[in-house]
């Protein structure tokens, strides 16, 4: 019924197998198997062209091929033995491991054929036993995305309805080439990375290692023509090549330009060097198994790579929709292909066509279900343009339904987080507490490749924050969890959402068992990081994801190391070093002493840093002068409480409403008191030559709270004891509600240690007329109040802390 082209190759390594071979290759292993019609026969196995010579060969005996997923664990094998009760199973020597235990479990006879024991022998050729379009050609499990999977029995006129159908648009022919990157057990890549070249005499290149680098090597090598992949892997792609275009000004500038024009032949031109990383000779970037993000497709267009998405599911087999080579609508996943028809009922995508499946095995009642009078009710979400373009929009069963009504589709969310930044790697948005809720698995390379210290604070205001600011409020994510392995997902890369809760609950239990090392280097480590976080320490426990060490904590950390230890670790080095076990072994190769010692931030403010900023008065005395009528006037700006102010020098605490609060504090403090204070400000915002030149002239100490804490505490400390006054926002970050953000206690150990009077500042009113996201600030009366100092005598850190933030917070409720 469906035959192999005599063009068609097969290329792994060196090695080029001809149609011919191929053909031998499948008498071959079907010279194994005596079976009768219908039989069921399991392939379970990575790619290789193994795979296809049983899959071929297993249908010239009538039988029915079923693929096992090569990732599947014993239970998930055992399941699938069990239900189809196959007659043989092929399957590789790296598999086998799993298939022995089943057999064991199960009790069973079931014949297994090892690809590496099959001997090229002679045998008697026989021929094929002839098949009806109606008989099932395979039975293909759903990865179970909603539960236990599903054998889709596809019939040969299911197969071969698509086949035909991707033939009459002319997508490919037998000159194209491509890479078998998607295993063949899922039918998107069973269909157009395997049926589709072989009956068309392509060629069909195998991964000997997945990897990004191998499939750009081997695309180079082969000169392949159509790369068949899923989102994940163009998203991947999107990163590396971008990371290079925004480090050169003239290749963003020919960027935006290229995306200007839209014109494909012009920007395979002026990007014809990132067309060669891809061999030089793509047609198309196929994609499908998952939504493919608009802005990514964009992106790609301009660079001058055509993007053909398509639509299907196992039961479709599996192909509903793609975009036509030369009508391609970016953010649509096409027009029906030839033969099917489909339908928006409630929202939801209803599917009729030769390529409906004949059902599911075994389950007569869950077919019932989703085929009624013909039509597949596919579960997913989706609109059909004026032109027949179908969109999809989400899938029935994941849409998050908040309290107040409103829908969520999930994954229009992660695409967003996973666009803000390539530290994350992978995320699932649930609900929790009845607000939107992210789990998100770190790209740890890329944490180590930038020295990210701080996780949780970067993730939380350069990802999360950022993505809030830009949608309305029942769209943001009120809170997160940094989790240390991968989310469950199908092999095509799809969130497994039905089994979040159990993940969730498993990344919470405390893990126990682990061999705990026995020197003394890491006993002595434990010990204090079990005082200050009163958690369990394991070893692989990581400093900031299981026990939450903000970033004064890593700070406090790194003293106590170098005072017990002799060590003075580096934020760089620490960042390479997140487990206890790695950091312990570090200490115990490059220790001086073993002297265990307690933080004394006395000592540590001792040391005197050299400040590069200017002493100057009279910018910020002009300054003032410009700024307070204009204030008084615009904002009807009230100042209170100046005469709260010590004679001495003192640290300002303000609450952080707005981009305007520290203007708001020149215009307040009077002119002696001002002469004599600086701000601190993040340093990535003064690096020009120009605003390096403001900073010095106008009392603004740059400092790098995210990568380089203890620097910023020592500069600070060397101010106050030089008798200036500095302004901390205890907050570390501006109010995105006009809520108080929980307080940091940098500004309280300053406090504490060198006996410095701290004032807590009231800004009120300054939200409302600039919160974040605005470009100009309205009119608003503002008003700002300083409040009784409090005195670090007699007081611990945290009763220094926690006292600033009370008086700022009863303020702020009356």
């Amino acid at each position: 019924m469906i035959k192999i082209h005599n063009s068609s190759e097969l290329i792994i390594g060196e090695k080029i197998i001809s149609a011919k071979e191929i053909e031998r290759n499948i008498d071959l292993f079907s010279s194994y198997l005596n079976i009768k019609k219908g039989d069921r026969v399991c392939i379970f196995s990575e790619n290789r062209p193994e795979w296809i010579y049983s899959f071929f060969g297993i249908w010239k005996k009538g039988g029915i091929p079923v693929p096992i997923d090569f990732m599947s664990v014993e239970d998930e094998v055992s399941y699938i033995v069990k239900d189809c009760k196959p007659s043989y199973i092929f399957c590789s020597e790296e598999k086998y491991p799993v298939i022995k235990k089943v057999l064991e479990n199960l009790k069973t006879d079931l014949k297994v054929i090892l690809f590496e024991k099959i001997e090229n022998k002679d045998f008697i050729k026989l021929e094929s036993i002839k098949s009806e379009p109606e008989d099932t050609a395979v039975i293909l499990y759903t990865s179970g995305t909603t539960g236990s999977p599903k054998g889709v029995m596809l019939s040969y006129k299911n197969l071969l309805s698509n086949i035909k159908s991707i033939q009459e648009t002319e997508i490919a022919n037998s000159n194209d080439k491509t890479i078998a990157i998607l295993p063949f057990h899922h039918s998107y890549p069973l269909m157009v990375s395997m049926l589709v070249p072989l009956t068309i005499g392509a060629t069909i290149i195998f991964l000997e290692k997945l990897s990004s680098e191998e499939i750009l090597k081997l695309m180079n090598k082969h000169k392949v023509t159509i790369l068949i992949g899923v989102p994940r892997l163009y998203i991947l792609f999107h990163r590396k090549i971008f990371e290079q275009i925004n480090k050169n000004k003239i290749a963003k500038f020919i960027f935006k330009v290229s995306k200007r024009i839209n014109n494909q032949k012009i920007s395979k031109k002026l990007f014809s060097k990132v067309h060669k990383v891809f061999g030089g000779n793509i047609k198309y970037f196929v994609s499908g198994g998952a939504k493919f993000d608009e802005d990514i497709a964009k992106d790609l267009w301009a660079l001058g790579f055509t993007i053909v998405e398509g639509y299907g599911l196992t039961e479709t087999s599996p192909i509903v929709s793609f975009n036509p080579p030369y009508e391609i609508k970016l953010g649509s996943v096409g027009k029906p292909i030839k033969g099917v028809q489909i339908k928006i009922q409630d929202g939801e995508i209803l599917v009729k066509g030769d390529n409906v499946m004949k059902g599911y095995y075994n389950k007569p009642e869950k077919t019932a279900e989703v085929i009624k009078d013909g039509w597949l009710y596919t579960g997913d979400l989706g609109y059909l343009d004026e032109e027949g373009y179908l969109y999809i929009t989400g899938r029935k069963k994941d849409i998050i339904v908040l309290p107040s009504g409103k829908n969520i589709n999930p994954e229009e969310i992660e695409m967003k987080l996973l666009k803000i930044s390539d530290l994350i790697k992978e995320v699932a948005v649930t609900l929790k507490n009845n607000q939107l809720f992210a789990i998100i698995y770190p790209d740890f390379q890329k944490i180590s490749e930038k020295g990210v210290l701080n996780l949780e604070e970067t993730i939380k205001w350069n990802v999360i924050d950022k993505y809030n600011l830009t949608v309305p409020e029942y769209k943001r994510v009120y809170s997160f969890l940094i989790v240390k392995r991968e989310l469950p997902k199908t092999r095509l890369g799809k969130v497994r959402r039905f089994l979040l809760d159990q993940f969730l609950k498993e990344e919470t239990e405390i893990k126990k068992g682990a061999e705990e090392p026995d020197f003394e280097e890491y006993k002595i480590l434990k010990n204090y990081l079990k005082k200050v976080t009163n958690r369990t320490i394991l070893p692989d426990s990581h400093l900031e994801i299981d026990l939450g060490l903000d970033s004064l904590e890593k700070v406090e950390l790194q003293t106590f190391i170098e005072k017990t230890f002799g060590i003075d670790i580096s934020d760089e080095i620490l960042s390479h070093l997140q487990t206890v076990e790695n950091l312990a072994n570090y200490i115990k190769e490059t220790k001086t002493k073993v002297k265990p010692e307690d933080i004394n931030w006395k000592k540590v403010f001792e040391k005197e840093i050299e400040i590069d900023i200017k002493d100057t008065k009279l910018p910020m005395i002009i300054l003032k002068n410009i700024l307070n009528p204009v204030f008084r006037v615009y904002f009807s700006l009230e100042i209170k409480g100046v005469e709260k102010l010590p004679d001495r020098n003192f640290i300002l605490a303000p609450n952080h409403q707005s981009f305007l609060d520290g203007f708001l504090i020149i215009s307040a403090l009077p002119y002696d008191k001002l002469s004599n204070t600086y701000f601190l400000a993040e340093e990535m915002y003064f690096q020009s030559t120009f605003k390096s030149y403001i900073a010095k002239n106008f009392h603004i100490l740059t400092v790098n709270i995210n990568k380089n804490l203890k620097l910023s505490l020592l500069k600070t400390a060397s101010l106050l004891k030089k008798g200036k006054n500095v302004v901390i926002f205890p907050e570390g970050a501006r109010t995105r509600d006009g809520k108080l953000l929980p307080f940091k206690k940098s500004f309280a150990i300053l406090s504490k240690e060198l006996g410095i009077p701290v004032v807590p500042v009231v800004i009120k009113g300054a939200f409302e007329t600039f919160p974040i996201g605005s470009k100009i600030p309205k009119p608003h009366k503002i008003e700002l109040k300083f409040l009784e100092p409090v005195t670090p005598e007699n007081k611990t850190i945290d009763q220094i802390k926690g006292e600033t933030f009370n008086k700022i917070a009863k303020e702020l409720n009356d």
